[in-house]
């Protein structure tokens, strides 16, 4: 049973599982990211090239390849198919995930390398441990460093392909979500020709965008 939009039971909950795995791949992403990115930015070492170029070519990894890789890794003959976690949130957080990650990197890489050296120097030459100055760079760039986790939510919650593959676009009797997002609705409804509907469920998609970044800039101007 596919639901309706006259239930609003069944729109809050592809709203729900839409909001709850992309916040959640983001959350995970900037944990994991940050501290690469600090890691890159604040060390010269050889390969450091390499690195930055494969945080690079990570930001346009294809999202179906993704899907493939991760739904690989989940299935039974995969390593990690004893966690038996196709066709579950977890799943489409964990593909997300691969796909935000690189994108919050990249850009807080960029945001990091982007502090004036002497802004550096003057906080070691006040007596500051690398830490200290660790921290004091990420307040100078933190305008950048949000901008990525921006970047890696746009990516996560508008992805269609990889959250398709590894969650399956699965719904409970009742209509209500399983792993239906707002994205896999959208091409669900699109391809059986209800295009009002489609329609309707990208607005509200575009609507969530617009208040989390209406949110980030309201923070970013205090």
């Amino acid at each position: 049973m596919s639901g309706s939009l006259s239930d609003p039971t069944y729109l809050r909950s592809i709203v729900e599982v839409s909001l709850a795995v992309s916040v959640t791949a983001v959350l995970l992403s900037t944990a994991l990211s940050l501290p690469i990115a600090f890691l890159v930015g604040f060390n010269d070492f050889r390969g450091k090239r390499v690195v930055t170029a494969i945080i690079n070519t990570g930001m346009g990894f294809p999202s179906v390849v993704v899907g493939l890789l991760v739904l690989f890794a989940l299935s039974r003959e995969g390593p990690a198919g004893s966690l038996d976690l196709v066709f579950t949130p977890q799943a489409m957080i964990l593909s997300q995930l691969v796909l935000a990650a690189p994108v919050i990197t990249g850009v807080s890489l960029s945001a990091i390398e982007g502090v004036d050296e002497r802004v550096r120097e003057a906080a070691y030459g006040i007596g500051g441990t690398r830490t200290d100055v660790a921290l004091f760079t990420l307040r100078e760039a933190r305008y950048g460093v949000a901008t990525g986790v921006l970047a890696g939510f746009g990516r996560a919650i508008s992805e269609v392909g990889s959250v398709l593959i590894v969650g399956g676009n699965v719904a409970y009797a009742d209509g209500t979500s399983k792993t239906r997002t707002l994205t896999t609705a959208i091409q669900l409804e699109a391809s059986r020709g209800e295009f009002e509907t489609a329609l309707l469920l990208g607005a509200v998609l575009l609507a969530l965008v617009f208040l989390i970044n209406g949110v980030v800039l309201r923070l970013r101007g205090r």
